[in-house]
């Protein structure tokens, strides 16, 4: 059996390390113009590119050297669970509700981004194997204590939307909004879906971080920081919202009550971010151009057809689905309400749920006595989640065991003391357990 090596002191050697990605080293994605509203994913996403030159059997940042369990393993859940046993407290994993069954069952605690971010916060064990994306692995890694090392089983599992913002595009679009004359009385405000140089902008001007959970209380947040700020603006300042407009816009129409005209839409593809001085001028919330390539596939027609076919259905969205979808739908909440909602719901209702698929199936297999259903007719996984398997579960596992780190994620000094600011403002703030369309109807 091999196990952790010791120093004569009792204490572990510091293990060898491969495949570590430090944030700062991160190469900007190549250009996609023309990235309009709709569910793709962009071609030049440096997380997203697999292979090495011709080696087949490289990813970025790792080499895998053969040594990645296959697939059809039938050793691979006996394997899994003799690691953890192994590792101990040494270890704890954490998994997205988005995760796998294969992958979730060996998580020591699985939740909603929020709830992750919070894990990580508070974990006592030296090793933390991230089974998510790799923006929340940063977000541990800027969380977690400094002797602590966070691994990301697939250094490929990124997000694309996340993506879509890149630091100097922000950078440029914050340049506008000073042309503009309106920077001084603006707070950034970036949903935890965007990597550690966005977090760390926004830390740096007064921002903080926010989930699908606490949107609503950070946008409020947010505006009350705009009204005091030095040169703000005492009758109500703006949000710049990155990188989900569909997010922001739901949040300050219906968590907020603001007009859909208070919204406008900054494209970073375009010219002066594709708007005149006087509509941001006009503006209360400056929303980022980008979008859940999940969440973004539902449309209202899904909703008409499954009432039509079920008229006892009620219909669970999640807020990074379209306004006109949200609109339309029975409750609107994160991950983690959505979860709670099922559970609460009586034996034998009908539930269609707009979000990723991993998760409705989960629904429906822990809830057999109520049908639960997936809005959209066609697969539609997360599919930088869905890279996270049990394979690379078990080689990271055992990587440790043998005293090595691979798929190391760490956030440089610089981006992650700014980073740091913005994530604890986001878990300072309280969280909002009501649908926004409820919060919407008693506003």
């Amino acid at each position: 059996m091999v196990t952790l090596t010791t120093t004569p002191r009792g204490r572990r050697r510091p293990p060898r390390t491969r495949g570590t990605v430090v944030t700062a080293a991160r190469p900007a994605a190549a250009p996609a113009h023309n990235v309009s509203d709709l569910p793709t994913i962009p071609v030049g996403s440096p997380l997203l590119l697999l292979g090495r030159g011709a080696d087949a059997d490289a990813e970025r940042g790792v080499i895998c050297a053969g040594d990645l369990p296959a697939p059809d393993d039938p050793t691979l859940v006996d394997r899994a669970r003799r690691a953890k046993e192994i590792l101990g407290d040494r270890v704890m994993i954490l998994g997205h509700h988005y995760q796998r069954n294969q992958v979730i069952e060996f998580a020591d605690a699985r939740g909603d981004s929020f709830e992750l971010s919070r894990q990580a916060s508070i974990a006592e064990a030296p090793y933390i194997v991230f089974c998510g994306v790799h923006f929340m692995a940063e977000s541990a890694s800027i969380l977690g204590r400094e002797d602590q090392t966070v691994i990301l089983p697939d250094l490929a599992a990124g997000c694309s939307m996340a993506d879509m913002a890149e630091g100097h595009q922000v950078v440029d679009a914050w340049a506008r909004l000073e042309r503009a004359g309106v920077a001084a009385q603006t707070i950034p405000l970036t949903y935890m879906n965007s990597t550690a140089a966005i977090k760390s902008f926004c830390g740096e001007r007064g921002g903080a971080i926010c989930t699908s959970s606490n949107a609503a209380a950070a946008m409020r947040w947010a505006f009350d920081q705009a009204r005091t700020a030095p040169g703000g603006d005492t009758d109500g300042g703006k949000v710049l919202f990155l990188p989900d407009q569909h997010l922001g816009r739901n949040t300050a129409v219906l968590g907020l009550g603001l007009e859909l005209d208070d919204c406008v839409v900054y494209d970073p593809w375009q010219p002066d971010g594709g708007l005149t001085d006087r509509q941001i001028r006009d503006a209360r919330v400056i929303l980022w151009k980008g979008h859940c390539s999940v969440h973004a596939r539902f449309q209202p027609a899904m909703i008409d057809r499954i009432r039509a076919e079920r008229p006892e259905v009620e219909v669970l969205v999640h807020p990074e689905c379209r306004h006109e979808v949200v609109l339309q739908a029975d409750r609107v909440g994160s991950t983690g309400q959505i979860i709670r909602w099922v559970e609460e719901a009586p034996a034998g209702a009908t539930i269609a749920i707009a979000t990723e698929l991993n998760l409705v199936k989960r629904l429906g297999q822990e809830h057999p006595d109520k049908e639960v259903v997936f809005l959209d007719d066609t697969v539609c996984f997360c599919a930088t989640m869905n890279r996270i398997d049990l394979p690379h579960l078990v080689w990271v596992l055992e990587a440790l065991i043998d005293g090595e780190v691979v798929n190391e994620v760490k956030v440089d000094t610089d981006t992650r003391r700014w980073a740091r600011v913005a994530l604890e403002r986001m878990l300072a703030l309280p969280g909002d357990d009501r649908s926004l369309v409820a919060a919407h109807a008693s506003a």
